[in-house]
């Protein structure tokens, strides 16, 4: 079950990585359009004006047709053979749903309490999808969708039919009998969704009247579910979903950003449910103050060689806001590390709430200097200048507590292994012998760094023979092995160039970084070739 479900988490982040990029994007032309900063030269009737007006739209196309790119997504992750062809066969679906709820309630929404003559958006629970005017299910109903047809393809797409209906076979088989299936799920979402609307709108408010303890909690949850993979299930309804908000905080900020630009009104008065979107503090100020509590009570012969490791993993969690390199450095080591990083990201979330600190900031300093600092500082500079007061406050309370932590506990953190252990690392690398180690076929050598890591981690697996199924999320590689006692120690994964590893079974999960794609597909290629011999 765990592995299922740590799966599924991990499809729901492919789309999701495209969401960082548009966001830079619509905030910088946004930017380019505020006439508080660039004056004469955000003039509608300007050639800048209207240039950064033809980007924005391009930076639009992820937050506007969401539900299609969750639908597409999800395939990508959890089809086990023919992702391109489920691809394909999950957007038709999908589309043949709304076509579907779109007849049902054009028909009969009287009866389903929806008036299909209302405008799309606000609260007539309507929306648009690829030209479609139907239900608005956000993400929810493309995620539900997509993998009944997962499911489907991987069932049917490669079942042999008689040779005179040859030709109904494959993705054709597949569309055929989601189709079917797809009609009473249309009746049944008709019926069960605008009850869920109204459930979801009572949530908003009491997520909203939870105030300080709910926004901490929240946050907690966010960092703390990170090993198992489950966060996913915790931010993805708040930041891309309908929990808080319609069309979810990502969009919603972003969509109103001039407006809250040009009100001298509070952000927390403005858009309170901005409060669900303060993680990204801790990836600033938290892993800072850890990062220098680290390097403070390494060893003094290696602190140069720990500054080294810690600079640049710091620099990518502040600025990118990928934290696994860090928190996963001292996850493997000291899990009570972990909870105490969670406890604080929480209470720092909380504190900034109360102060009056909203907005989307999940990432890094990117994008909230492009969707929060830059364009809203004309009138909101107070609520940044508190931000940064609490943020750095938390940097020195974070150092303290660990650095007491590490000290009192003889944690061994990097640049204080033992003696005989370990050198100082986040990760390590060693050298490759791939050929050696896989027999002297030179067609099997790797060709780059990632084939050379992708063997040695294959390796570390218990080799090609013991993986059942091999998906990824954003900087993991999720593996289901047959025998877990044939997984070799977490050195051996680090010695691959891996930042560690999470075990829960036979469910894997081995640490990589961004580069986690191209290290899948180097596995999976690996195994096909192994399973071909």
């Amino acid at each position: 079950m765990m592995k299922a479900v740590q799966r599924f988490g991990g499809a729901m982040y492919v789309p999701v990585m495209l969401f960082s990029f548009a966001g830079i994007v619509v905030g910088l032309t946004i930017l380019l359009q505020n006439p508080q900063l660039m004056g004469n030269l955000a003039d509608p009737d300007g050639l800048l004006y209207k240039f950064s007006y033809i980007i924005q739209e391009g930076g639009w196309t992820v937050f506007r047709q969401m539900p299609i790119l969750f639908a597409i997504g999800i395939p990508i992750a959890l089809a086990k053979t023919a992702q391109a062809r489920a691809c394909m066969e999950s957007l038709v679906v999908y589309l043949t749903f709304n076509y579907f709820v779109s007849a049902i309630l054009t028909l009969w929404g009287n009866k389903f309490r929806v008036d299909m003559n209302a405008d799309i958006g606000g609260v007539s629970g309507l929306t648009e999808i690829a030209g479609i005017k139907t239900l608005d299910t956000s993400i929810i109903g493309s995620i539900l969708v997509s993998c009944i047809v997962v499911y489907i393809h991987n069932r049917y797409f490669d079942k042999k039919l008689p040779d005179f209906l040859g030709i109904f076979q494959g993705s054709t088989y597949v569309f055929f009998i989601s189709f079917f299936v797809m009609l009473p799920l249309a009746f049944i979402v008709t019926f069960i969704w605008p009850i869920v609307q109204g459930g979801i709108a009572s949530l908003q408010g009491i997520l909203v009247s939870s105030g300080v303890f709910g926004v901490g909690l929240y946050t907690f949850l966010e960092r703390a579910l990170i090993p198992t993979g489950l966060h996913h299930f915790v931010y993805t309804p708040f930041i891309y979903g309908p929990a808080i908000v319609n069309g979810g905080i990502n969009t919603y900020w972003i969509e109103h950003l001039n407006q809250y630009a040009s009100s001298a009104l509070s952000l927390k008065e403005l858009f309170p449910q901005g409060g669900f979107a303060l993680h990204g503090n801790s990836k600033i100020f938290g892993v800072l103050g850890i990062a220098l509590a680290i390097y403070a009570t390494a060893k003094r012969e290696k602190k140069k060689v720990v500054a080294g490791l810690l600079i640049p993993a710091t620099l990518t969690a502040v600025v990118a806001g990928i934290t696994e390199p860090i928190e996963f450095t001292f996850l493997f080591i000291s899990p009570l590390l972990f909870i105490v990083h969670a406890l604080l990201a929480g209470i720092m979330a909380a504190t900034m709430y109360a102060f009056g600190i909203v907005g989307n900031m999940g990432g890094g300093m990117i994008e909230m200097a492009t969707q929060n600092w830059i364009p809203l500082f004309h009138n909101h500079w107070m609520t940044y200048v508190k931000q940064w007061m609490i943020g750095l406050s938390f940097t020195a309370i974070y150092f303290f507590t660990f650095r007491y932590l590490i000290v009192k506990l003889n944690v061994a953190t990097p640049g204080r292994e033992k003696e005989n252990g370990t050198d100082a690392k986040l990760y390590t690398k060693k050298d490759y012998k791939a050929q050696k180690q896989h027999g002297s076929n030179k067609d099997a050598a790797p060709a780059d760094a990632y084939s050379n890591q992708a063997l040695l981690v294959l390796e570390a697996l218990g080799g090609a023979d013991n993986i059942s199924d091999v998906s990824n999320c954003a900087t993991r590689l999720r593996v289901s092995v047959i025998d877990e006692t044939k997984v070799q120690t977490d050195a051996d994964f680090r010695a691959s160039g891996a930042h560690g590893v999470v075990r829960k079974g036979t469910a894997i999960q081995v640490i990589i970084g961004l580069s986690v794609p191209q290290v899948r597909e180097r596995v999976e290629r690996f195994i096909t070739k192994a399973n071909a011999q």
